[in-house]
């Protein structure tokens, strides 16, 4: 498919993603059948098995859009691909439906007094709150979905990880005190929202917000084969927060710009204010325990910031190089699929840098 870039600046941008794109494998599995998460991560022994749907990747793609205005697009933008944690700051967003609707009256409260049975029920996991599960601080301890948390302890992700340790048994603390990027745990929370909501947070999401802010139907959120339940007397399948284990979002770069701008507009679109007016404010807070993440989402803040970046751009990152990336200073709302992970701060620069021109 042709770019589509609106001056030859952007247009350097642009050609820069396309020569970057990421290292895994088109079809998601190395030749000796293991699965690029599996590998992404270090994953063997327990709770490695792949349980949801898993697609193959098409190639680099993108969408920018600048006040609002499409500067750029490439690649298949049409085309649904797996996501990964991008996912997760949808459940972000879903959990502000849920207080707006107030179906969680206090983030302070615990989950266990909202969500009835075994996951939020015991001594240590009765105290954790929703704001604990939004700020990946949670320390929620145990088994869902025949995926224990434990596979993500000692968890590192980013530049210079190492996952050497990934899996081993950690002695979890108090809920709040410690940040890890658990997929199990974000899993948890996915399940209580769907409970809040008694409805799969897919039809919730293209109900509430998908539909109205104009995205297309090709999109589709996969569970696991484990992941079904009755609820009410209806049986539902409860979705992850990312492809760790297969399934997860599997959506268009067009569709995350649709998403990308609504999120800019403060939740709201067309007029109407979709999601608690505050509720963005809240969730780009830097949380206790790691000063670049807020409620599901990445910032531009603390050590780790690129000064070259606005401080107040923030950002859904998913493996394998998938990007939605939002500078409100700047009026940027950028979608990055299949970008070399280390090439994405040199493709920001470039393109901040043109678009402030």
């Amino acid at each position: 498919m042709i770019p589509f870039c609106a001056t030859p600046a952007i247009q350097d941008a642009v050609d820069f993603a396309c020569s970057c794109e990421t290292a895994w494998p088109r079809s998601m599995y190395y030749p000796d059948g293991s699965y690029v998460g599996n590998v992404e991560w270090n994953e063997s022994g327990p709770w490695t098995e792949i349980v949801g749907p898993v697609a193959e990747r098409g190639g680099p793609a993108g969408v920018i859009f600048h006040h609002g205005e499409r500067v750029a697009e490439w690649g298949d933008a049409d085309r649904p691909d797996m996501t990964f944690s991008i996912a997760k700051s949808y459940i972000s967003v879903l959990a502000g439906l849920a207080v707006a609707d107030g179906l969680i009256p206090n983030l302070d409260a615990p989950v266990g007094e909202t969500v009835k049975g075994p996951y939020f029920s015991d001594p240590h996991n009765s105290k954790i709150t929703w704001r604990h599960m939004l700020q990946m601080n949670s320390e929620w301890r145990g088994e869902i979905f025949e995926k224990d948390d434990q596979v993500d302890h000692f968890r590192q992700i980013g530049a210079g990880a190492d996952n050497s340790r990934k899996g081993q048994r950690r002695e979890v603390g108090v809920p709040g005190s410690h940040y890890e990027y658990n997929d199990v745990r974000v899993n948890a929370l996915a399940y209580a929202l769907m409970c809040c909501f008694r409805r799969p947070l897919p039809e919730v999401l293209r109900e509430r917000i998908m539909r109205p802010i104009g995205a297309s139907e090709g999109w589709r959120w996969e569970g696991y084969s484990t992941s079904w339940i009755e609820l009410d007397g209806k049986r539902m399948q409860s979705v992850p927060g990312g492809g760790h284990w297969g399934g997860g979002m599997f959506i268009s770069a067009r569709d995350h710009a649709r998403f990308g701008l609504f999120i800019s507009q403060n939740g709201a679109w067309d007029g109407k204010q979709i999601l608690p007016a505050d509720w963005m404010q809240r969730s780009l807070e830097p949380t206790p325990t790691l000063d670049k993440y807020g409620f599901l989402w990445w910032l531009n803040r603390g050590r780790d910031a690129n000064p070259d970046l606005s401080a107040k751009a923030f950002s859904a990152q998913g493996a394998g190089g998938n990007s939605l990336w939002i500078s409100p200073d700047d009026g940027i709302v950028a979608v990055m699929r299949w970008l070399n992970p280390a090439a994405q701060p040199k493709f920001l620069e470039i393109l901040s840098a043109a678009l402030r021109q």
